[in-house]
C-alpha cells in the first residue's frame, strides 16, 4: 500500500462581502443616531483600506466601536482591521484610516514555519504566497499543527483550508 500524503493550507482571508454588508450596516445606525446628527461621520470602504471621516476624535472612536460590532456580529475576526492614527482633515475634521488585512505577510509565514517545524518535526511546510501548506504523512500530526496554531496570539486572523 502506497503511503500517501496529508495537507491543508495556513490562510488568512475573509469574506469580502460580509465586509461590505459590515460597513453598510454601521453606516446606517450611525445615520440614526442622535449623538451623530449634524456632524461629520462618514465611513468609506475602498479596495484595501475603510476611511472614517469624523468631527473629533471622539466620534471618530464611536464610530470605529460600531463598526467593530457590526464585524464581530457578521463572524469578522478585528484583526482584518489595522487602525492608523486619526489626522486632521479639512473643515477641523479627523480622518483615520484603518487598513485592511489579507493574507499572512512574509515575515509571519516564516515565523509560523519555524514555529510549526520546531513543534512538530515530522511535517514539511512551504511558503506559498500569502499563505502556508502543511504536508504530513500522518493525520494525527496535522491536528495537533491546527492545534497549536489555534493557540498562538498572532496579528492576523487564521483558517485552515484544503484539507486533504
Amino acid at each position: 500500500m502506497a503511503s500517501t500524503e496529508h495537507s491543508f493550507d495556513v490562510v488568512s482571508d475573509f469574506d469580502r462581502q460580509e465586509l461590505v454588508n459590515a460597513v453598510e450596516q454601521a453606516r446606517r445606525e450611525i445615520a440614526t443616531r442622535y449623538d451623530f446628527k449634524d456632524v461629520t461621520a462618514e465611513i468609506e470602504l475602498q479596495e484595501k483600506e475603510i476611511v472614517l471621516l469624523a468631527a473629533s476624535d471622539g466620534r471618530a472612536d464611536a464610530m470605529l466601536d460600531v463598526l467593530k460590532s457590526k464585524l464581530i456580529r457578521r463572524n469578522l475576526s478585528l484583526k482584518i482591521l489595522l487602525p492608523g492614527k486619526p489626522e486632521p482633515a479639512a473643515k477641523g475634521n479627523v480622518r483615520q484610516a484603518l487598513k485592511i488585512q489579507k493574507g499572512i505577510d512574509e515575515d509571519t509565514a516564516r515565523d509560523l514555519s519555524k514555529r510549526i517545524k520546531a513543534g512538530h518535526p515530522k511535517v514539511q511546510v512551504r511558503i506559498q504566497g500569502d499563505e502556508l501548506r502543511v504536508v504530513s504523512k500522518d493525520k494525527d500530526n496535522l491536528q495537533a499543527v491546527i492545534q497549536d496554531l489555534r493557540q498562538l496570539e498572532l496579528p492576523v486572523p487564521l483558517q485552515f483550508t484544503n484539507y486533504r
